[in-house]
């Protein structure tokens, strides 16, 4: 059965819960969209169910769509929705209609407790700022975008996937 995360913002005033098949906040991103709006790195590495979002304070959720200045983007605008509370400022989840069916909780907003990764994987290097040093510990896996391998492979092929 997948594990049901509930997360919330920093004042309160929203909260939600959402079911996951793959719980493991294995991804460290480094990319300016990811550091800058606050998803201390662990910006979109949760993967739940979208049809099992449960949102109390969705008015006072608002949705910023980062401008992504790497190719083919162009400095256009990304596609994923990040949504975040507009009281605090909080980053909540993200959502990309190109998957309709998937929701990426941030980690730093979930409450429930989540389970540690057997090891990490720190993606976008590429962007990292200069004055960030990855902590990359043996069996870390480190790419200069985006690995090819899923979230949904990742947590498979460790035999960590909660079906």
């Amino acid at each position: 059965m997948p594990m049901t995360l509930e997360g919330s913002c920093r004042c309160g005033k929203v909260s939600y819960s959402v079911e996951s098949s793959a719980p493991f906040p294995y991804q460290l991103c480094y990319c300016s969209a990811c550091r800058k709006s606050g998803g201390a790195g662990y910006a979109i590495n949760l993967l739940a169910d979208a049809e099992t979002l449960k949102v109390e304070g969705r008015e006072h959720v608002a949705v910023y769509r980062a401008v992504i200045d790497t190719p083919p983007y162009n400095r256009a605008e990304g596609g994923c929705r990040r949504h975040f509370c507009t009281a605090c400022g909080s980053m909540l989840w993200i959502h990309d209609p190109a998957w309709p069916d998937l929701l990426h909780p941030f980690a730093s907003s979930v409450d429930t407790d989540l389970p540690v990764p057997p090891s990490r994987v720190h993606l976008m290097l590429e962007s990292k700022a200069l004055w960030v040093q990855p902590d990359i510990r043996d069996g870390d896996q480190a790419f200069e975008r985006y690995p090819e391998q899923s979230i949904e492979d990742w947590h498979r092929t460790r035999g960590l996937w909660i079906a």
